[in-house]
Order: C-alpha cells, then structure tokens, then sequence
C-alpha cells in the first residue's frame, strides 16, 4: 500500500472532521449564506494550491484527464447547483439550528445519500449487506443525535443537515 494516498485520505478525514466545529463557531459572526459562500471560496483556493503543488511532483506528470463533452454538461451543472450552492447553504442553516455535535453525527448520513443515489440513480450494485449497513448508520445517527421531544423548530435544523446531505 503507497503512504500517500492513506495520507491524503487521512489528512480530508481530519479536515472534515474539523470543519462542522469551526464552521459552528464562526456562525456567531456571520450569517450562514456569507459563511457557505467563504468556506467554499476558501476550499476552491485550497484546492487550486494543492493541485497547483502536484503539478510540480513528477508522479502527476504522467497522469492524462478525460475531457468533458457536451453531454457532460448537464450534469457537471447538477453537480455544481446541487454540490456547490443548495449543499453549502443547507448545512450552514441547519448547523445555525442544531449543536454542532448533532450535526457532525448526523453528517455520516451522506455516505447514506451517496449509496442510496448510486443504487437508484446508476443502477450500482446493492445487496442485503449494504442495506444493513447503511440501516446502521441511519440508526446510529439518529440515536446519538436524538436531543429530546422532537418539535417543528427544533426538526428544521436537523432536516435542512439531512438536505446538505442529499445534495
């Protein structure tokens, strides 16, 4: 196994990890549309500095990118609008509404989306044992998030993370 992928995997698992907190604490300043928008400025930038960094090291060099054809865009729009804009916006106002404990937990639920679409939308594969785990970890997130009577003002946040999720 090469060192530098599971320390790039690593090192986005930290990140991830890290950001719900900090975004939480940075929500007593700034009002949740301004701070999607800066922490996805901030992650672009990121981005392009690290891509710009492995274009230096000669592992990269060889690796060749598929061009996008125009069939592409549609869905590279879908990706962009859903991603990119209805994502980032849903997270920050639900993170605005629920503690930021419950958020990160309720995060895992993503992988859940992401397995769920893959099956429905791509026609992946999906047997029983999928379906148990992914029933796990619906489960264990909606335990270990559950904060007491559930009203309308206090689902708005949770169900807004849910949404992020989603897209």
């Amino acid at each position: 196994m090469k060192a530098r992928p599971v320390l790039c995997a690593l090192l986005s698992a930290l990140l991830f990890g890290v950001s719900t907190p900090a975004a939480k604490a940075l929500l007593g300043t700034t009002e949740p549309a301004m701070l999607a928008g800066l922490l996805y400025c901030g992650a672009g930038l990121g981005a392009a500095a690290f891509r710009r960094l492995l274009r230096v090291l000669p592992a990269e060099r060889s690796l060749q990118q598929a061009m996008l054809s125009r069939s592409d865009l549609p869905w590279l729009a879908g990706a962009i609008i859903a991603g990119g804009v209805v994502g980032p916006l849903l997270l920050m106002m639900g993170l605005s509404r629920t503690e930021a404990g419950t958020a990160s937990l309720m995060l895992t639920l993503e992988g859940v989306a992401t397995a769920l679409m893959a099956w429905f939308i791509f026609h992946e594969s999906f047997d029983r044992r999928i379906a148990v785990g992914m029933a796990c970890l619906v489960a264990g997130a909606a335990v270990l998030s559950w904060s007491g009577r559930p009203t309308l003002s206090s689902l708005l946040g949770p169900l807004a993370i849910v949404g992020a999720c989603v897209a």
